[in-house]
């Protein structure tokens, strides 16, 4: 006997033909499968997505100018610039996703003058609350380096050499 037909069997589920009057088809309601719908099947979220929500959660935290390396973020600069490029949220993200946990590493830039362990906690609290809202997998850890600090006279050089 098959798993399936053994299991109609003994949960007393009807699989037969048998015709019921007033029922046109000839068939008896017939319950498919078992349990909640929610939970057949298996979920893969891509590291890319969680690297996304990542992105955009570090972001949203003030006292964060950028994300990246110098180098990264002068690709992303060339990148952004391409006619149909698209921005790169992803930059300075790196994800680890396995089945249902996930760990981040995180490489920002701060404003100057904002103090780094509240800026590094808001960005903890945000990437995790943001991670585990969306995807529904554990944030394990979220490791942050923190590259550079954006000084207020920066802007004038990185237009300069935009210029040239």
């Amino acid at each position: 006997m098959s798993d399936m037909t053994e299991r109609n069997r003994t949960e007393g589920l009807d699989t037969t033909k048998d015709p019921t009057p007033g029922q046109t088809g000839g068939r008896k309601a017939v319950r498919r499968g078992g349990g909640d719908p929610a939970t057949r099947g298996r979920t893969t979220i891509a590291d890319g997505v969680v690297e996304k929500i990542a992105g955009l959660a570090a972001r949203d935290v003030l006292g964060v100018h950028t994300m990246g390396s110098g180098l990264s973020r002068t690709f992303g600069a060339v990148r952004d610039r391409v006619p149909g490029g698209s921005k790169a949220v992803t930059r300075g993200v790196n994800a680890e996703v396995g089945e249902v946990q996930t760990a981040l590493d995180l490489e920002i830039v701060v404003d100057y003058g904002v103090s780094i362990s509240d800026v590094t906690r808001a960005v903890r609290e945000n990437v995790v609350a943001a991670v585990e809202r969306m995807t529904g997998l554990e944030v394990v850890e979220v490791n942050i380096a923190v590259s550079d600090v954006k000084l207020p006279d920066d802007e004038e050089e990185e237009s300069e050499t935009r210029l040239q």
